[in-house]
């Protein structure tokens, strides 16, 4: 691609945004030479890394790239010899740790990205090298004191000679004999040697050697001769420092010089790392999506969004070009985003082969395109671009002379400049040579002949930058298929112009341009209204699909949940008349045994229990023969008629209604007709009709037109009891009582210990509790009833 046209579609603007986002100076380099390039495999390749740097983004909430240094300097120079300074040992080993750190990252990642973890393999893991600068260099830059056995020596003398020095100045400075002569007393240096400040004229009279003055010449600075030659230890000794340090420094970059090309590719494979999460860090924040490449060699981008321009106002276009027209011809009026349209369509081509993401819907699509060509000369660019009509003609001749059928082409009001007639022929003519090349062109113009000509040439296809007629303003939306008007009128009057200049305007313009305007504006017109209703359509049919797979999956969890139930409810019933043919042998065999063995009073017991254990299993068959009417949903009385089969849920039990009362029901249960609330009844038969069905169980009750609230068991047994009580509960459920008070007495309280754990254990009591002290107090149990 040309340097110019990167210029012109502001590519270099996208790379500094993608500079910025990266971490390191290497990346950051990587960026600002990032180039479009021709080769399908390697945009393929480039978008692929983007994608799997973009999957990671969003897994994982960090990526350890930090501490990345640009250490190319610091490796050559190892390599020619030179010895490298702490600070550059610390670059080096923040970048070795780095290194190991991304190779880590890779190798425990939860998601597939094959390419970036192939890059990740191919580092080299330096931990001797890392090891040896962390023995040799603090993080702050400096030779450690252990960094060897000789400089810790060295180090230890050294202060060691220094506290000696200290403590002799120490001593000549509290001495009473040389007090005059300070000019302060205190300790400085000068150079590498400790000094005293010594009034001048007193110079004679302290020994030693004189080291410097102050600017005034009453203070000299005078090393005591006392010192001297422990100063001169101290000198000895940092010279060994110092030789120790560079044979040390030597060792290490030495050992670095061995590994640079393991560092140099290790640096690059960073880098490159960097540079690719640069560009997946760019593509979030523009909501940029991984373009479609297409071999067909169209162009089909759906809602796209011009980069440079604010989210909040830049407005979506759909742009199609290269599938059934490779020229399109756009129209309409000035500022109304003709020349945003070329550069989007230029700026999306140059991103998609840089590798970069664009910000566009899902499923755009966009092909390899060989060269791009522009002819932009407006305001709006920042770079200063040809305006006159020879200069425009320049520039054409030159593209003239280079396009092929894979490229693009971007003019921008073509042919215009000159007398418009001209312009226009010529515009014709240099749209007609580029169609026939097969290069794909999108180009813009004010000239109505060439609206004309869009319409009877076979590829070539009008379109339009819609303008609101009501507001007179620009609404910045591409329209495909429809030529666009300039306007003038429109707008003119909209800034002022008088309306008879405007009138006297319309007089003299050509009939046929009159007619031509007029019809494109209620081809607009009907564009809009189509599109207008095409969404609408859309948005129904969407919303019509989401209701579709909400039925289906609600009819799907029903049939789920229903075989669930039904099959749930087999077993349970299996078992339970499992059970109840074991429990009626059982009761068989207790029988015969108590009418051959007994008293008559003990087979009245086992008679009595018999009769509740048969209960109870008639009981739990039942409800599994009516299971699920219990969650029907409640009948009202205006619903139920005689003749219906219900299931009354308040005693559990089915029947036949007999009679309808307003809000109440006459129920025949077997033998027993009772009235009860309609919203107790639940319908048993779809049809509402009384079945015939065969008696499955016989209730062998008797009992009076209603049961007192209450009953005294006092005397008696704990058996007998619960023989009175179960007869007694069943009339009072049916009588339809809430709770029964159970007067048992005082006593040993064996009789309440027995009948609470009576009580406490019956499937139709709710709870218990002691009565209150004017109905029995301990003497007396309340039962409230199921």
């Amino acid at each position: 691609m040309e340097a110019a046209v990167l210029s012109t579609l502001e590519y270099n603007k996208i790379r500094d945004m993608l500079a910025e986002r990266a971490g390191s100076i290497m990346a950051r380099e990587l960026a600002q030479e990032l180039v479009p390039v021709k080769d399908a495999v390697q945009v393929q390749e480039r978008l692929a890394e983007t994608a799997e740097a973009r999957e990671i983004m969003n897994n994982v909430p960090t990526i350890p790239l930090g501490g990345i240094r640009d250490v190319r300097a610091t490796i050559k120079r190892a390599e020619l010899g030179a010895i490298l300074e702490p600070h550059e040992l610390l670059a080096i080993g923040s970048t070795l740790y780095a290194a190991r750190r991304i190779k880590g990252f890779f190798a425990d990642l939860p998601v597939e990205t094959p390419l970036l973890s192939l890059q990740a393999n191919q580092i080299s893991v330096l931990r001797n090298i890392e090891t040896i600068i962390e023995a040799t260099v603090t993080e702050q830059g400096l030779i450690r004191d252990d960094a060897s056995s000789e400089l810790l020596k060295l180090r230890r003398e050294v202060k060691q000679a220094q506290s000696r020095v200290k403590e002799k100045l120490d001593s000549i400075l509290r001495s009473s004999e040389y007090q005059k002569y300070f000019q302060d007393a205190l300790v400085t240096m000068r150079g590498d040697r400790y000094v005293i400040p010594i009034k001048h004229e007193f110079r004679n009279n302290f020994p030693g050697i004189v080291h410097d003055q102050s600017s005034s010449g009453a203070t000299l600075f005078i090393e005591p001769i006392a010192i001297v030659n422990l100063n001169n230890d101290i000198k000895q000794l940092l010279a060994a420092e110092k030789n120790e340090i560079e044979r040390i420094l030597t060792v290490v970059t030495g050992q670095i010089a061995k590994v640079a090309d393991s560092l140099e590719e290790n640096l690059a494979i960073l880098a490159h790392m960097d540079f690719v999460f640069a560009k997946a860090k760019l593509s979030i924040d523009m909501r940029a999506i991984q373009p479609i490449i297409n071999q067909q060699g169209y162009v089909n981008l759906i809602q796209a969004r011009h980069p440079l321009i604010a989210a909040e106002h830049v407005v979506p276009i759909d742009v199609q070009l290269g599938r059934h027209f490779t020229t399109l011809l756009i129209t309409g009026p000035n500022t109304g985003g003709k020349t945003v349209t070329l550069k989007t369509v230029g700026l999306f081509a140059l991103m998609t082969q840089a590798g970069l993401f664009v910000p566009a819907a899902p499923d755009s699509e966009m092909p390899i395109i060989g060269n791009i060509f522009a002819d932009i000369g407006d305001e709006q660019s920042i770079e200063q671009s040809l305006s006159t009509f020879s200069g425009h003609m320049t520039n054409l001749v030159g593209i003239l002379n280079k396009i092929s059928a894979d490229d693009l082409v971007l003019i921008d009001e073509i042919g215009a400049g000159t007398d418009p007639s001209e312009g226009a022929a010529l515009a014709m003519s240099i749209l007609e040579y580029i169609h026939r090349i097969g290069a794909k062109t999108i180009a813009t113009t004010h000239y109505s002949e060439l609206k004309t000509f869009a319409y009877t040439r076979q590829g070539i296809e009008n379109a339009s930058v819609e303008f609101d007629i009501q507001t007179l303003r620009p609404t910045y939306r591409l329209l495909i298929g429809i030529p666009g008007s300039s306007n003038a009128f429109a707008i003119s009057q909209r800034l002022g112009l008088s309306d008879k200049i405007i009138a006297r305007a319309k007089e003299l313009i050509h009939k046929e341009h009159t007619d031509f305007e007029t019809v494109l504006q209620a081809l607009e017109e009907q564009k809009k209204s189509y599109n207008a209703r095409m969404d609408e359509l859309t948005r129904l049919e969407q919303e019509m699909g989401k209701v579709k797979e909400k039925v289906a999956a609600r009819e799907r969890a029903i049939a789920e949940k229903k075989n669930t139930i039904l099959g749930k409810a087999q077993e349970e019933a299996a078992a339970v008349i499992r059970q109840a043919r074991r429990s009626a042998e059982e009761i068989i065999g207790e029988l015969k045994a108590q009418f051959s063995e007994h008293s008559g009073r003990d087979r009245q017991h086992a008679i009595e229990n018999a009769r509740r254990k048969l209960r109870s299993s008639s009981t739990e068959v039942d409800g599994f023969i009516i299971e699920g009417q219990e969650q029907a949903a409640e009948l009202s009385a205006e619903a139920i008629q005689p003749g219906m089969n219900v299931y009354v849920a308040t005693v559990k039990q089915k029947g036949e209604v007999l009679a309808v009362n307003g809000t109440t029901v006459t129920v025949q249960l077997g033998i027993l007709k009772m009235t009860v609330a309609a919203a107790a009844c639940r319908l048993l038969s779809e049809s509402g009709k009384l079945k015939e069905q065969p008696t499955t169980k016989h209730i062998n009750i008797t009992m009076g037109n209603s049961a007192a609230r209450q009953i005294d068991i006092r005397g008696m047994t704990i058996e007998e009891a619960e023989t009175i009580l179960d007869k007694y509960i069943d009339d009072a459920i049916l009588s339809g009582l809430n709770e029964v008070l159970i007067i048992h007495g005082k006593g040993t309280g064996a009789l309440r210990k027995g009948v609470t754990n009576y009580l406490e254990n019956h499937s139709h009591i709710k709870g218990i509790r002691i009565a209150d002290l004017n109905e029995g107090g301990t003497g007396a149990t309340l039962a409230r009833l199921a």
